[in-house]
């Protein structure tokens, strides 16, 4: 069964830093992409950022150049440097992995193609 774990999350002000971790287990993913993705009450979940296999990141534009995604394939991990934390960073943010290979930037950057997900990790940023 494959699980995704993260880990990390919590309670910062507005310019902080915090670090998410996911483990997976269950399968190895060195071949397909692992992301992040957010959601806030009341909103829909959204992209935060992908890494591909080979190490090509895509970010939202809310997060460019704050957040920087990166993953150790070994270990089949995958994290999220999170700096200059917003308010409007707060959300439940969810670890998801692709099922197979995806070299479509649409589809490594799309909610529904993610096949296995976490359970999520609360990050509150207070102003």
């Amino acid at each position: 069964q494959v699980q995704l774990v993260e880990s990390g999350g919590g309670s910062v002000e507005a310019g902080g830093s915090l670090r998410l971790s996911c483990v997976a287990s269950g399968r190895t993913f060195t071949s397909s992409a692992m992301g992040w993705f957010r959601q806030a009450p009341g909103k829909e979940r959204e992209f935060v950022a992908t890494i591909t296999s080979g190490g090509t990141a895509y970010y939202a534009s809310s997060v460019k150049g704050r957040f920087t995604i990166s993953r150790n394939s070994p270990q089949n991990t995958v994290s999220l440097q999170m700096n200059s934390l917003k308010a409007d960073d707060t959300a439940v943010y969810y670890c998801a992995a692709k099922q197979r290979p995806e070299a479509s930037r649409r589809r490594l950057t799309t909610r529904g193609t993610f096949a296995y997900w976490g359970q999520g990790t609360q990050v509150t940023v207070s102003s």
